[in-house]
């Protein structure tokens, strides 16, 4: 009995961290299509309002156009360098800090561009024509921080390229040299060993013409060809010797 109130307690407890286990897959999963939802509604209404304000600084002149072309030119830069730095960091950690100034001047830069963006309902156009000179000055301080940014970030990414491939092409430079000492060794190798070849016939001829002169200072023994020995039994056809007399 209390074997089997133990399994229905354990199949509970499965049961239930499995209903908590798809609980919780569904909320990421939800999180996740929404920000992937708003995500898309953020960029459409960036493109439909980058859309709107090029057409307002080709389209109209005066203080609209300006306005416009102020925001226009604000966004452009900001986005630039948001997306170098955020891509950037992803390959080098030092840009961290450079992400940190940006977030600080983005501040800076919404500011502004909310600014901008009252200004162009503003009736007051008169107002707003006298406004535009330090209107355009905080724009240009705002993008040439931006550019400085982007731009340093850029030529960093550029100059660990450059040193990353002379590097690389110093390795393949000795790695060739190493091939090439190698291959010359190899053909001395051979050279060698044909040489000490040539060397070993002379003196085999040498070794072969002194045991000659030796043996001919002795009286070495017939062939066994040129001293055959004679047959232990006769022939068929052959006659027994006659024994000699001794009278």
């Amino acid at each position: 009995m209390e074997a089997g109130v133990l399994i229905i307690i354990f199949a509970l407890l499965v049961l239930f961290a499995f209903l908590g286990l798809g609980a919780w897959a569904t909320v990421k999963a939800v999180g996740a299509a929404k920000r992937g939802v708003d995500r898309t509604i953020t960029q459409a209404r960036r493109t439909v309002e980058d859309t709107a304000l090029k057409a307002k600084s080709f389209g109209q002149v005066g203080v609209a156009g300006a306005l416009a072309q102020l925001r226009l030119d604000l966004r452009t830069s900001m986005r630039a360098t948001q997306q170098a730095l955020y891509q950037g960091v992803q390959a080098d950690a030092s840009l961290k800090e450079s992400i940190g100034l940006f977030e600080r001047l983005s501040a800076h830069g919404y500011e502004l561009d909310d600014e901008l963006k009252r200004l162009e309902q503003e009736p007051d156009r008169a107002r707003i024509g006298a406004m535009l000179p330090e209107l355009r000055v905080r724009t240009a301080k705002i993008a040439e921080a931006a550019d400085s940014l982007r731009w340093a970030a850029r030529d960093r990414a550029r100059r660990f390229a450059e040193d990353d491939l002379s590097s690389l092409s110093a390795q393949i430079e000795v790695e060739s040299g190493a091939l090439r000492d190698w291959s010359r060794e190899s053909v001395d190798d051979l050279a060698a060993a044909a040489a000490a070849w040539d060397a070993q016939q002379p003196s085999a001829g040498r070794g072969s013409t002194g045991s000659a002169a030796g043996a001919a200072g002795r009286s070495p023994e017939p062939p066994a060809a040129l001293n055959p020995t004679p047959p232990k039994t006769g022939y068929p056809w052959q006659k027994a010797p006659r024994p000699e007399t001794t009278t």
